[in-house]
């Protein structure tokens, strides 16, 4: 059982990602030939066939309007794939989604702020626990480490 939950983009989130995104571009959605790509609306990765749209989305500075956090040139933002129809989010299953690849677990403080990350093979329990073991750490962000892009945020329990 895991420990640490991945959490995908919120609902409320999702809705405004799905009329423009966090860079004012209106939704551009396409079918997907190949399928595979990580979907951040229901942490999995896509079929031949589904409607996705490839989105700009700043995670940090949402949580950070949420927190009042003040991230400054932290505030990356990014480009996430989603359904492009609002989906039913992600199935209750073990483990982290999107395993098989190197990752890293990137920190952040209470302000916003990027604190250290580590280069892990697929995440798990210890790679969280190792972060939080930092009191100073509010959230993380695994990312994908061949292309940086932000795959999911994990909170303290």
């Amino acid at each position: 059982m895991t420990t640490y939950r991945a959490r995908p983009v919120t609902p409320a989130a999702l809705r405004e990602l799905r009329t423009a995104d966090d860079s004012g571009r209106p939704l551009s959605p396409f079918t997907d030939a190949e399928g595979g790509a990580p979907l951040r609306c229901c942490l999995r990765r896509s079929v031949p066939g589904e409607r996705i749209a490839l989105v700009s989305y700043a995670p940090l500075r949402r949580w950070a309007a949420g927190t009042g956090a003040r991230p400054g040139p932290y505030d990356e933002q990014g480009p996430v794939f989603l359904h492009a129809e609002e989906c039913a989010g992600p199935d209750e299953h073990e483990g982290y989604p999107f395993p098989g690849a190197h990752r890293t677990v990137r920190r952040y403080s209470h302000d916003g702020h990027i604190l250290g990350g580590e280069l892990v093979g697929t995440p798990d329990d210890n790679a969280f626990r190792n972060a939080f073991d930092d009191p100073s750490v509010a959230l993380v962000h695994v990312r994908a480490v061949e292309y940086g892009c932000f795959l999911y945020e994990v909170r303290r329990p």
